[in-house]
Order: structure tokens, then C-alpha cells, then sequence
């Protein structure tokens, strides 16, 4: 069943996925991710829009609440699809869109457009590996002590009686012994190998496209095969068994925690057809609005500073000494005039009470006579201007033309008959964008 993001939708309707609903309402993202569903991006880490308190369907009376949330989830045999409500369900290419545009990956949709929601949710999954590989290879090859068996005569480690009795009678001089070593081969790195392997043989009809996933990432590849020198496809059942029952927990190594995760899934289906041979719940989930935001940064990027608090990166903050620390979402590099840019993943008629508080705070902190909603906008739609009053009801109350905030809709296609349309759509849009940007800086200039 289809369903959109940030909508209510009466419990009759989902009475269809009693098993699905019961997992899921009303626990937050963080005992979803803790079950096994991935949630991008991490909570914590990136997202200023996900908490881990959110949930993904909040029981409120008679219905359900969906929230910013977009994905896929499964559970035995039922399956929810949440998609972007700025599009047609029946063809939610947004969220491919985004992923391809904010992550810089290849485009692999019109290549399995014929796929069913299990084979969707797999190729999403592959969409991410080379986006999870980066971010852990960052931290450097894995490395940990592994435990290894040998059979010489050059004995290092414990030797292993009844092994040397198997292997070595009548005895030929050899000793069989085990040694712990440190190594970069090991269950990890063995797991994402396989992995690796996996996503070079996916294809559809002659397309080889899993190939094309990797291309992006060959050098981080290329430093995973040269390490897994004991690689052998007839292990894997044994890596993901050991993989399954180690999952890595050091705080240092979040992103191989994340990437070991992601392979998991990914194998598990292979060998399970999704479901994973048992009653677990499973899928991945995406944040829309970060992703809005990230993909708004791509298009205005080179006029507008863009922090990024929870990372440490361009920390703005309301008062000295480093009090009331803020989340503006761009700040435009031209002082004179200076413009504040709120990227909103929510429809014009929705922005309103403590979103505009909000901008005409960051508006007063940083000086700035224009503050920008940069939202997605339906086809019908047009751009609004609203200008700052002054005064009060008990005297006089006057529009001033100074001050002002102006809410600047991105068109997103509403129906495509292909991705490739819909791509093609949302490059023309994008340019009246960029297009209606310089417009509204110029005209501030002015």
C-alpha cells in the first residue's frame, strides 16, 4: 500500500497492514533503527529536521499522522510504500530525484522500472552502498583482531590438538595451531567484499548497472578487494552469520556500524528474497526535508553560506559568548544587503506561526532586510511577497516596504510519464529557480 508523507490517513485504510501498523505507530525512529529499518541520515548526526523521539505513523483518533519520513517497509508479507506528497503515488520519481542529485549518484531507475516493491527497495539499498562506503572508508580500513588457523611447522599460536590429530597422522612434521592477529581482513571487511561482488553482478537484461553504482566509488573498492585476500564466495553465509552476531558498536566506528548494516540487509536479501526467512520488520526510510534542503544547496550554493550546526561546521549563534546557538539554513555571502534563506519541505499554505518567528529572528540576528522560504511548489502555484507590518492595533498599524519575506516555490512535475521525463522537467524548473533567485538578490541590490 501507497501512502504520503506528512498527511492523515484514517485507520480504516491501513487496516489492510494490521501487522505493519502495529510495529511501527507510535514508536519513534530511533526503535525502528534499532530493529533493523535504516534511517537516513543518521538521527543524530546530520538532520535537524529528525529527532529521534519522530515516528513514522502517529495515532491521533481515528487516524494516522505520517510525518517527513519517506521509504519503504516491510513486514512477512506486507508492504508500505510512503511517498512524497508533492507527487502522483503512482509515480514517485522525487525521491529518486533528490537521491541522485544530493548523494551524486547514477541513475539507475529507468533501467528496473518494471521491478516489484521488493526489487525497488533492494535497489535503493545499492543506491546508498557507495554513499555508506565513503563515509566509513573516511575513518580508514577496518582493522581488528581476527583469530586464524594454521597448519606448519612454524608454531606461533595455540595449538589445536585435536585439528593437529585430523590433519597431521601420520605425523609429517607439521603442527596445527591457531594465532590471534590484527588484520585488515577480517568478518567486516569480508562482509563488505561480498557485498561488493554482489552489486557488480546485479543487472537488467543486458545492463550490467550495478557496475555503474561502483564506478563512483573505485577507489574506495579498490583498497576493500586488496585487503580481503581470503575472499571466497562459498564464505558468505558464514560472514553474514558472524556479521549478524558482532554488530559493531564503538562510537568511533559509527559509519563501518552503518555500512555494516546496509551490507546486511542487502545479502540477507539475496539469500532471503527480502523477508529474511523470518517475522522481522525491515526497510529504509529517508528524511525528506534534509534532503530538500541538501538538493536546494546544490542549486544556490555558490551565493549562499550554508551551516551545518550538528556538525560543527559554521556554528551561528544568537548572543555573545557563544549563547542560543541557531539553525539558520543559508545565509546569502553578500553582506550589503544580506538575505536569510529557510529551505521548508512543506507546501506554501503550511509555512506559518513559528516558521515565520523563526526567519524574522535570524532576519533581526544577522541584520538582514529579506528573509526567503524555499519550498516545493505544485505547477498551479506562483511565488508570494509578504511585507513586515508596524505599529500596534491600539494606535496604528502600517505596512512597511523594507522588511519583507517572500516565499519562492521550486515547480515539481506532478505527473511524468518516464524518470527521464520527469528529470528532463525538473532541469527546466531548476533553471527558472536559479532564474527567480537572481531576480530577487538583483532586485534587493537595488
Amino acid at each position: 500500500m501507497k501512502i504520503s508523507d506528512n498527511s492523515r490517513i484514517p485507520k480504516s485504510e491501513l487496516s489492510q497492514l494490521p501487522c505493519i501498523t502495529k510495529k511501527i505507530s507510535d514508536k519513534t525512529l530511533e526503535q525502528l533503527e534499532k530493529e533493523g529499518i535504516i534511517v537516513f541520515p543518521e538521527l543524530i548526526k546530520n538532520s535537524n529536521d529528525l529527532s529521534q523521539e519522530q515516528t513514522v505513523l502517529q495515532s491521533l483518533n481515528d487516524d494516522y499522522l505520517t510525518s517527513n519520513v519517506m521509504g519503504f517497509i516491510g513486514y512477512d508479507e506486507e508492504r508500505l510504500i510512503i511517498t512524497s506528497r508533492f507527487v502522483s503515488k503512482e509515480n514517485d520519481y522525487f525521491l529518486n530525484y533528490l537521491l541522485e542529485k544530493v548523494l551524486g549518484l547514477p541513475n539507475i531507475i529507468d533501467m528496473t522500472t518494471d521491478s516489484g516493491h521488493d526489487e525497488r527497495l533492494l535497489q535503493f539499498m545499492l543506491f546508498l552502498f557507495p554513499y555508506y562506503l565513503k563515509q566509513a572508508i573516511r575513518k580508514g580500513i577496518f582493522k581488528t583482531y581476527i583469530r586464524r588457523q594454521y597448519n606448519d611447522s612454524n608454531v606461533k599460536g595455540v595449538i589445536d590438538i585435536a585439528r593437529h590429530i585430523s590433519k597431521n597422522t601420520p605425523f609429517v612434521g607439521k603442527i596445527a595451531y591457531s594465532q590471534r592477529e590484527y588484520s585488515y581482513d577480517n568478518y567486516l571487511t569480508e562482509l563488505v567484499r561480498h557485498t561488493i561482488e554482489f552489486i557488480k553482478k546485479k543487472r537488467h537484461g543486458d545492463n550490467y548497472y550495478g557496475n555503474k553504482i561502483l564506478s563512483i566509488v573505485k577507489e574506495e573498492v579498490k583498497l576493500i578487494v586488496d585487503v580481503t585476500q581470503n575472499y571466497s564466495y562459498f564464505d558468505r553465509n558464514n560472514v553474514i552469520a558472524e556479521n549478524s552476531s558482532n554488530i559493531i558498536s564503538h562510537a568511533y566506528y559509527r559509519e563501518y556500524r552503518a555500512l555494516q548494516r546496509l551490507c546486511l540487509m542487502i545479502l540477507k536479501n539475496q539469500e532471503h528474497n527480502i523477508g529474511w526467512g523470518s517475522r522481522q520488520i525491515y526497510g529504509i526510510l529517508f528524511d525528506g526535508a534534509w534532503l530538500w534542503e541538501e538538493y536546494v544547496n546544490k542549486l544556490i550554493g555558490d551565493d549562499f553560506y550554508h551551516p551545518k550546526n550538528k556538525e560543527k561546521n559554521g556554528a551561528q549563534y544568537l548572543f555573545s559568548d557563544g549563547i542560543g546557538l541557531i539553525f539558520p539554513d543559508f545565509i546569502s555571502q553578500c553582506k550589503e544587503p544580506r538575505i536569510i534563506a529557510d529551505a521548508k519541505y512543506k507546501p506554501s499554505y503550511n509555512i506559518s506561526g513559528k516558521d515565520y518567528l523563526q526567519i524574522l529572528a535570524y532576519m533581526f540576528r544577522f541584520d538582514a532586510k529579506t528573509g526567503l522560504y524555499l519550498y516545493p511548489q505544485s505547477e498551479s502555484e506562483s511565488n508570494t511577497t509578504l511585507l513586515m507590518n508596524s505599529g500596534t492595533t491600539f494606535d496604528l498599524v502600517e505596512r512597511r516596504d523594507d522588511v519583507r519575506v517572500i516565499k519562492v516555490g521550486f515547480k515539481i512535475p506532478e505527473k511524468s510519464e518516464s524518470y527521464s521525463m520527469f528529470c528532463s522537467t525538473m532541469k527546466d524548473h531548476e533553471e527558472q529557480f536559479k532564474l527567480d533567485m537572481q531576480c530577487i538578490m538583483l532586485n534587493e541590490r537595488i
